[in-house]
């Protein structure tokens, strides 16, 4: 079973990638750009075969490791 967990700054949390970003587009003449977040998405193979059991354990890995929940949020998916 795969699984993909989306994690972003949460609202209000300065995000200096997504600001370097958006300089960059502007100066690389795309227009009309007002704002860039940035964050990452993981990957994971799981041997884990019940759907409940993978969330629930992506869940716990999210909390534990994969992200910083003070500053970002998270959202998994079981593909």
């Amino acid at each position: 079973m795969k699984a993909r967990v989306h994690v972003m700054l949460k609202n209000g949390v300065l995000d200096p990638q997504g600001a370097a970003v958006l300089h960059a587009l502007g100066t690389l003449g795309f227009e009309g750009v007002n704002g860039v977040r940035q964050g990452k998405v993981i990957e994971l193979d799981l041997s884990e075969t019940s759907r409940d059991k993978a969330e629930a354990s992506v869940t716990d890995m999210c909390e534990k490791l994969l992200a910083n929940t003070v500053i970002e949020s998270y959202r998994v998916e079981i593909l």
